[in-house]
């Protein structure tokens, strides 16, 4: 997959983040006063993986293209690695 095509698939998947993590904000917010703190545990955790993500998205913007070749299959390893604990956190309350 070209650097353009692989940026794009990874800023889709986390706008796709983004809303499901609205959507658990707005769970926590009418949750019983002890789920509430589970709801924020879980939030605060998907918005690290988010984070991570977002990291490794300005990495491959910023690559040359020579870098590009070089660092694909580490970042390939790194977004599969971020998608599947932010996966995880999400699954925990669906």
């Amino acid at each position: 997959m070209d650097r353009d095509a692989y940026v794009e698939k990874m800023k889709a998947k986390l706008d796709e983040w983004n809303a499901e993590i609205e959507k658990f904000q707005a769970k926590a917010k009418v949750a019983e006063a002890e789920n509430r703190a589970k709801y924020h545990e879980q939030i605060s955790e998907m918005r690290k993986q988010r984070d991570e993500a977002q990291d490794k998205l300005k990495e491959a913007q910023a690559a040359s293209d020579a870098a590009w070749d070089d660092m694909q299959k580490g970042m390939e390893n790194a977004w599969e690695n971020i998608s599947s604990s932010f996966q995880k956190a999400w699954n925990r309350f669906q």
